[in-house]
């Protein structure tokens, strides 16, 4: 009688098929989202101390993701005619720029230095690690793959960072900016050894085919939209997706803060549960998205970050703060599923084109949003910017989600029908 393979057992035949790349990039973003988890909790109240209005604070993001998305658009035909490694490198040199600049800024203006590094080095390491992950990873283990990587980098030590981060406040003097600095020392750090691990060990292998197109972007353009059916409609899909990055998370803190007076302990909290939210239900949903589909896995967990939204206006005290944290955490979980979608729409040899296409109108989108939300907290009220999302994404995104085709299984010839 054949026994059903246990868990352990799954898990290490699945990490003994993976490529050695996917792996280094799985160590690299986990140790990226730990410098960033510690941060994050404090990263908003920080440019706010410096002295920015929640209006300017949406500027800083604005500005940042409007020079990412365009960033994204060439290093997209960049990383298909070269190699990902190369823009990789240049994506984790921008990130630790970034974490420098705040260390050195004195006032909120600065900042706007520190933001668009952040944004175009996340967008750049994300768009060079997401081309290597849909390459290295079959179909078949996708949605796992991604989510593994989702449980160790923004579960394990996404856990570890907000309360390592909320002792060093603390033990710095509290969430003021001083308090705050020496968060980005530490990120720096983390930074530089992510940069020797990429440069010393991953391969300089190249997926890409840059087609007739070259370095020319509108003909670019055409090629990967002409490689599939559902394309602009996911263009969509994806950028509504992407809006809590830039109207959601930067002022999640700071309505904790200022409207709910919670303290550097509740913030780290928030940010813990969010990342516990991940190491229990990444994996398993990964699987399940492996086996009956990433759409019926949208479903479920999409408005979950909806109740996430609503609690946070609502919460009567703390706990209910932590549980709108716990809650949040499914768009975390939700993120790689709508990735493995994204990825299995085009041919792999328009990876990393059809990422930058998609990064240049999530940017884009995104940083628009993202001054809405500071003027919509400022003239009409905090809680309308969760409230604006949750309209949005309920109104725009899942009634387009639904007309979507399932992507587990799709194959591809010349051109997808």
């Amino acid at each position: 009688m054949n026994q059903k393979p246990s868990l352990l057992s799954e898990a290490v035949s699945f990490l003994k098929r993976q490529q050695t790349d996917w792996k280094i990039t799985v160590a690299r973003t986990s140790l990226d989202r730990f410098a960033y988890q510690m941060v994050l909790p404090y990263l908003s109240l920080y440019i706010v101390a410096l002295g920015a209005t929640a209006t300017q604070l949406g500027m800083v993001n604005s500005l940042g993701m409007v020079f990412a998305g365009i960033i994204s658009l060439f290093s997209g035909f960049l990383i298909d005619r070269m190699a990902p490694k190369k823009v990789y490198l240049v994506g984790i040199g921008l990130l630790a720029i970034a974490y420098a600049t705040y260390v050195l800024a004195q006032t909120w203006v600065i900042t706007f230095i520190a933001m668009i590094a952040y944004w175009s080095g996340y967008s750049v390491s994300v768009q060079s690690c997401a081309t290597i992950c849909g390459n290295c990873l079959e179909n078949k283990d996708r949605a796992t793959g991604m989510m593994l990587c989702e449980t160790v980098g923004a579960g394990l030590l996404g856990m570890a960072g907000p309360l390592a981060g909320a002792w060093l406040v603390t033990m710095f003097g509290g969430v003021t900016v001083e308090g705050i600095r020496p968060l980005f020392f530490i990120a720096v750090a983390v930074t530089v050894i992510t940069f020797i691990m990429v440069l010393k060990w991953l391969s300089a292998r190249k997926w890409g085919d840059s087609g007739t197109s070259g370095l020319n972007i509108i003909k670019g353009f055409k090629e990967v939209f002409n490689s599939g059916r559902y394309l602009k409609r996911w263009q969509i899909i994806a950028a509504i997706g992407q809006l809590p990055m830039g109207m959601v998370i930067p002022f999640t803190q700071v309505f904790a803060y200022e409207v709910k007076g919670a303290d550097q302990y509740i913030l780290g909290v928030m940010v813990t549960a969010s990342a516990l939210t991940s190491i229990i239900f990444s994996v398993p949903l990964g699987r399940l998205a492996d086996r009956i589909g990433r759409k019926r896995i949208l479903y479920a967990t999409i408005p979950l970050f909806w109740a996430a939204n609503i609690v946070l206006i609502c919460a009567p005290n703390a706990g209910f703060l932590i549980l709108s944290g716990v809650l949040q955490g499914f768009y975390y979980v939700s993120g790689p599923i709508g990735g493995a979608m994204e990825r299995e729409l085009v041919p792999r040899g328009y990876m990393g084109r059809w990422l930058g296409i998609g990064r240049f109108f999530k940017m884009g989108v995104s940083a628009g949003f993202a001054v809405i939300a500071g003027i919509i907290w400022d003239t009409v009220g905090p809680q309308y910017v969760f409230l604006s999302f949750v309209v949005l994404d309920l109104a725009i995104r899942m009634p387009l989600l639904i007309t979507m085709p399932e992507t587990l299984n799709m194959q591809f010839g010349k051109k997808q029908e």
